[in-house]
């Protein structure tokens, strides 16, 4: 069982970088606005491609707390949302 299996999560696999980040900027902002918590990009392993990328978008994503790839699927990567609370 994953732990992370109950939030919700985006697949980038087969994807382009440009497009994945596209869908990885639209998945965010929604899921933003709906108050979640934490969401789970799934990136896969390969060559790191995609990982890197979305690891350099998230860097200056503005409503991004922290964001670490799973250690134990490191074909993921976790985001945890800024909050005004």
């Amino acid at each position: 069982m994953n732990f992370y299996s109950n939030l919700p999560s985006i697949d980038l696999h087969g994807l382009d970088r440009i497009t994945a980040i596209i869908q990885v900027r639209e998945f965010l902002e929604d899921y933003y606005k709906l108050g979640y918590e934490r969401v789970v990009i799934i990136h896969g392993i390969g060559t790191g491609v995609l990982r890197k990328a979305v690891s350099d978008y998230l860097a200056h994503e503005k409503h991004v707390l922290d964001y670490k790839v799973d250690f134990m699927n490191p074909g993921c990567t976790v985001v945890t949302f800024k909050r005004n609370n």
